[in-house]
């Protein structure tokens, strides 16, 4: 986005487009999205034909997963993601309009009982405000109208403090948080809280798989005011590199796309609008320290830095701290690295603070095999029975 923020109302502007969405097909509000045939088979028309989305989360996906869906509409990828992670999983819709909630739960016991089993439900909320239920802010409103100033204090102090002991979705709890061309609808003055919202629920080593709609310019002032354009997914569009480094802002690392539309959706005044599929990892902030651990970085890049500022070069030794050493053995690094543990085990009193930079070599003797100053030779053809020599 650029520096100039819309005037619109844009809580306004979105629902009430998606109202009217809910009531009757707006094609002109999603882009072509092929999705797994077999898993729609059991998703009522209805919700097909009022759904409205970007692209396809739900096949990065795992068996088991606890899935959310920021946005979640008619309950499309909820249903689908439902029929992914399976029994044993459970997926959470979150949305905020009335109309599109009512749909998605509609269908709820009959998609469950056409897939086997009931694991998805649907809760009111805003996507940057996922503390507050508003189901249960809206049944405490409704016992206690606000007709005066001291009763929307009370309100206030209610919505706090549902937030604090009854949070809609609680802390580290979620093991993937999934969104289909939702965000870019979100105020941009709410935006660093969406994506801390985002980093908050989601467990250690758990992520984000967020399908968007991007802009390769910044987006001028006079497009964002315009209503039908924003809660059309294109004014409000972030711009292609900040969608990325706002996950990597919110706390995030391995940001990776995993699809971009190559064709532009759309192209407004020069600007090109295309469909982008981000996935983002979170691993909890710990202290960061020195066990005398070290990686070997396969290639094919020469070198390549994380998002901690650590530079690897390919082939050499190099010092890592702990959390590092520990990352790198997880999606989506797995594969690209040999892993060297040091001789003698350091203790946590004996461990030193680490502090990435940009090149740390270890020095090999803290990471060997065997003892110093024992000797092993090989019996016979050093290169055994076959002579391969």
């Amino acid at each position: 986005m650029s520096a100039d923020q819309p005037t619109l109302n844009v809580a306004e502007a979105v629902r009430s487009r998606y109202s009217r969405a809910a009531q009757e097909q707006e094609p002109s509000l999603c882009c072509p999205v092929t999705y797994d045939p077999q898993r729609m088979k059991v998703i009522p028309a209805e919700i097909l034909e009022r759904d409205y989305g970007c692209g396809d989360p739900s096949q990065h996906l795992q068996p088991g997963d606890r899935v959310l869906d920021l946005g979640s509409g008619g309950g499309k990828i909820c249903y689908i993601a439902a029929q992914v992670v399976g029994p044993d999983g459970y997926v959470i819709g979150v949305d905020v309009n009335d109309e599109m909630l009512n749909l998605a739960r509609q269908y709820q016991q009959e998609v469950g009982d056409r897939i086997g089993y009931h694991n998805t439900e649907f809760r009111k909320g805003r996507i940057q405000d996922l503390r507050l239920d508003l189901d249960q802010f809206d049944e405490f409103l409704r016992q206690n109208p606000a007709g005066s100033v001291s009763d929307w204090l009370i309100a206030v102090e209610t919505a706090d403090q549902l937030r604090r002991e009854q949070p809609m979705i609680p802390d580290e709890s979620i093991d993937a948080v999934v969104s289909n061309c939702v965000l870019n609808l979100v105020d941009p003055e709410s935006r660093l809280q969406l994506f801390a919202e985002i980093h908050r629920v989601l467990n250690d080593g758990g992520r984000a798989v967020i399908s968007d709609i991007v802009s390769d310019e910044d987006v001028p002032a006079e497009l964002q005011n315009d209503p039908e354009l924003w809660s059309g997914c294109l004014s409000g569009a972030f711009r292609e590199d900040r969608f990325l480094t706002a996950f990597e802002q919110a706390g995030f690392h391995g940001v990776e796309i995993l699809a971009r539309q190559e064709e532009p959706w759309a192209v407004i005044d020069g600007i090109e609008f295309r469909s982008l599929t981000v996935r983002a990892w979170k691993q909890c902030d710990t202290d960061e320290r020195d066990r005398h651990q070290a990686v070997i970085y396969h290639g094919p890049w020469k070198a390549v830095m994380d998002d901690a500022g650590q530079e690897l070069l390919r082939g050499e030794r190099i010092a890592v701290s702990d959390r590092a050493f520990e990352r790198y053995q997880r999606a989506p690094y797995v594969g690209q690295m040999t892993f060297l543990s040091p001789t003698d085990a350091v203790s946590d009193d004996e461990a030193e603070e680490f502090t990435p930079r940009e090149t740390q070599h270890r020095d090999p003797q803290q990471s060997k095999f065997h003892s110093n100053g024992l000797n092993i030779l090989p019996e016979g053809d050093c290169c055994g029975t076959t002579g391969c020599c």
